[in-house]
């Protein structure tokens, strides 16, 4: 086990407001809006909320009487008036558990309602062993993390992370390429089972993603995130700084986009010359296998990029090249602020970082790169962890999880 490991200041977004404000959507509005910090006392969130005085010290009395808030201190007032009571969220709110799933392996984690990690660890599974086997493990050292946690809050919401496309609505993978056994499966169904609580199943780059944006300064998005593993994905986020899913949640899918002009490898998915089978790390770990002899794991290929091998260098850089093609083409279509580039390898060198903006500032036109931020990953493995620790207390903060929280539960 792992000590637990501090995650940035995560932005969360304040509710639009609505003139159906009752009840729990009134207390959501509220909590909300101090956990994104446009409101910090009531003063400021009957400007922010457009709500009454007395809407407002009721419903924040409510909150506190709850433990969903806590008061934090005091702070100035404008002229001789008494200090106004600083609201915050209150971490005896509850936890979120987190599943941030890998090919090799997960990061775990109990993170409470102020965002801080109770609880990390590192995880060694084999997704391709089938979700009976994965999962098994997974709720018991997710089980054994929270035993671990002084107090005796409960678990409000449980966010996992997969390799795969995924179906959210139903919580279900859907024909994912790498993990076999794993399509149709309820993997949602049964965690809500085994923790009693929401459980909300997301593409584990989309998590990277929004983890990314919201670390980072609201003017960063649109944001592209290409994670470069054992397969190659995408995750697209908004200007709002909302997850971008399309019509049934495969948007930013890229590793399937075939390369104009490559050779035909055949890709897991069963077609040819998709990017994925010709520029993850895999591929490079191949590739490295038929020139040098032996079978090269990621993780050696990972380790001679660090030590600057000059065999896997060029591999990495003529992988760059095609990545940086498919990047091109997203900017374009796009158009986003930044595009972040993570995985194993960008953090183990920058050379895929450079091969990649090379490409990307040299075929792109003006328009589209002249404010173009191209980037590693600021969070690195935990860009996940982030992500999922956003979607878990935005969700136990909407209008369905406040009633819960409200009611004692």
């Amino acid at each position: 086990m792992l000590e637990p490991s501090p995650l940035p200041p995560l932005r969360l977004t304040a509710p639009a407001l609505t003139a159906r404000l009752d009840g729990p959507i009134t207390l959501s509005t509220l909590a909300r809006l101090v956990a994104s910090g446009a409101a910090v006392s009531k003063a400021d969130l009957v400007q922010a909320a457009g709500l009454a005085r007395t809407t407002v010290s009721t419903g924040v009395d409510e909150l506190l009487d709850r433990g969903v808030l806590r008061l934090a201190g005091t702070r100035r007032t404008p002229g001789r008036g008494r200090p106004a009571d600083r609201l915050a969220l209150s971490p005896r709110g509850g936890h979120v558990l987190v599943a941030d799933l890998g090919a090799h392996g997960a990061h775990l984690c109990v993170v409470d309602l102020s965002q801080r990690v109770r609880a990390h660890a590192h995880l060694d599974i084999e997704i391709s062993d089938g979700p009976e086997v994965a999962l098994a493990a997974i709720e018991a050292h997710l089980g054994t993390l929270r035993a671990g946690v002084a107090g005796d809050d409960p678990v409000r919401a449980v966010v996992i992370g997969v390799p795969g496309p995924v179906d959210g609505q139903l919580g279900t993978p859907v024909r994912p390429p790498i993990m076999s056994g794993w399509h149709g499966y309820p993997v949602s169904a049964r965690l809500r089972r085994t923790f009693g609580c929401p459980t909300l199943l997301e593409n584990d780059v989309n998590l990277r993603a929004l983890g990314e944006a919201r670390a980072l300064p609201a003017d960063q998005a649109p944001l592209l995130f290409v994670k470069v593993g054992t397969g190659i994905g995408g995750g697209l986020i908004t200007d709002a700084g909302q997850l971008h899913h399309g019509a049934d949640g495969a948007a930013g899918d890229i590793g399937h986009v075939r390369v104009r002009g490559g050779p035909d490898v055949r890709c897991v998915c069963g077609n040819v010359g998709c990017i994925e089978a010709l520029a993850s790390a895999s591929a490079v770990a191949r590739r490295l296998g038929e020139e040098l002899g032996g079978e090269p794991t990621i993780a050696d290929v990972r380790a001679l990029v660090a030590r600057g091998d000059p065999v896997v260098l060029r591999l990495v850089r003529e992988a760059a090249e095609l990545i940086g093609e498919v990047v091109a083409t997203l900017v374009h279509f796009y158009n986003p602020a930044r595009v972040t580039i993570g995985g194993s390898v960008a953090a183990a060198s920058d050379e895929l970082l450079a091969g990649i903006r090379s490409v990307v500032y040299q075929r792109a036109l003006p328009l589209a790169t002249r404010n173009l931020v191209l980037a590693n990953s600021v969070l690195g493995e935990f860009a996940g962890i982030a992500g999922a620790t956003v979607l878990g207390i935005e969700r136990v903060l909407s209008p369905e999880g406040i009633g819960v929280l409200t009611a004692g539960a």
